[in-house]
């Protein structure tokens, strides 16, 4: 028990010492380190998603300029999805690793303005392009998904995200 006493006290005062590691008092951040920082991370979420099409090479993925990435499973014959109109989807989103974070249950949808509501941005840039009954996969990078907090529940900081995506319906 003595002993026990005696390196009990020698962690207590031994660890009542000074910090040997302080903290900048100011974070040298500026406009090209910023645009430095961006391009890194545009440059390694474009090698992950690289390295995920491999292995779904039978994926014929159209790129657009702001990095989504989209494949039409299933072609539709409705009317294309317009700005203001309320889409009716059943959507899962699953990171590239596969692993699901969100899924429209079954037998319903989930509705969302297009352009005027929360959705993620990809995802708004993505229904734009579909039709009714168009079922598609989109690959979104972090910076049209989450960005650089996640969503702060299933989804993490810098995360691209794997959607799959059927319009169901369209209306005003």
């Amino acid at each position: 028990m003595k002993r026990f006493l005696i390196f009990i006290s020698l962690i207590i005062f031994g660890s009542c010492g000074e910090p040997t590691n302080e903290l900048p008092k100011e974070i040298d951040w500026n406009k090209e380190k910023s645009l430095e920082f961006n391009k890194d991370l545009a440059l390694e979420q474009e090698i992950e998603i690289n390295l995920f099409l491999e292995q779904h090479k039978d994926w014929d993925m159209i790129k657009t300029g702001s990095g989504l990435q989209y494949v039409y499973l299933e072609k539709g014959i409705g009317d294309f999805a317009q700005v203001g109109l309320t889409a009716e989807v059943e959507m899962i989103i699953s990171l590239l690793d596969g692993t699901e974070c969100y899924k429209t249950e079954e037998d319903e949808y989930q509705e969302f303005v297009i352009d005027k509501s929360e959705i993620e941005t990809g995802i708004q840039e993505g229904i734009k392009k579909m039709r009714i009954g168009d079922h598609v996969k989109m690959i979104i990078p972090s910076h049209l998904a989450h960005g650089l907090v996640g969503d702060l529940n299933k989804i993490p900081p810098l995360t691209t995200i794997v959607v799959d995506l059927h319009l169901i319906g369209l209306r005003k």
